[in-house]
């Protein structure tokens, strides 16, 4: 059994607003075999779209190596929109030595409530997939039972949108389409993306995102 445990402190830039929320990198960010390409950060595979999408909405000009300077490009953007990193899972065990979010067994959850806490700015919170089982959304469902507290839907329309109560605070939540290509089976399937497809065939799964993305960001 492989204990796949997070690679990464939550990053949490002064004056947050926002927080993304995943679950883990694939395991060679745990075992350091970073693949040509990968930027040792959050979301840093080379097969992984959140920082593709990221790049193309705001123009970023990255650089996708596993360099410093990699590093500090996504680290000064999030500063720069007031955006922190907290994945939600800890650790994991793992029969199957790969990135699935249905491979993983036994996980171990970050307090995420407890950063909240203690960032009291905070008040979005970006999922990078929904609540099929062990995404994102379905952890953290998880989680805020630990608080007796739970999402309530603002809107059923994807991404979805829920808000909890914490304290004197409301928090929005958003259901973001997955930045993985394992996703771009379910984009395919939705009504809108035929339409917008249909309308210009050049359209694409990045576009997809790219629009969806760029509300929340």
């Amino acid at each position: 059994m492989f204990l796949h445990t997070h690679p990464y402190e939550p990053f949490f830039p002064k004056g947050a607003t926002k927080l993304i929320i995943g679950t883990l990198p694939p395991p060679r960010f745990t075992t350091r075999e970073l693949k040509k390409g990968d930027v040792d950060f959050c979301y840093g595979s080379i097969s992984g779209l959140l920082w593709p999408v990221l790049d193309n909405i705001f123009d970023l000009g990255l650089k996708f190596e596993t360099t410093q300077q990699a590093i500090d490009q996504r680290k000064n953007f999030l500063t720069s929109r007031g955006i922190g990193v907290c994945d939600i899972v800890h650790s994991c065990e793992r029969e199957k030595i790969d990135a699935s979010d249905l491979g993983m067994q036994n996980s171990t959850l970050r307090d995420v409530i407890s950063y909240l806490k203690q960032y009291p700015q905070i008040d979005t919170l970006l999922f990078t997939g929904g609540n099929s089982k062990n995404g994102p959304e379905y952890f953290f469902r998880r989680h805020l039972k630990g608080y007796d507290l739970k999402l309530e839907l603002v809107s059923n329309d994807i991404p979805r949108i829920h808000r909890f109560s914490l304290e004197d605070r409301i928090i929005n939540t958003v259901s973001l389409t997955a930045p993985s290509g394992a996703a771009n089976r379910s984009i395919g399937s939705l009504q809108e993306y035929k339409a917008l497809k249909k309308a210009n065939p050049k359209f694409n799964t990045i576009d997809f995102r790219v629009m969806q993305y760029q509300k929340y960001f």
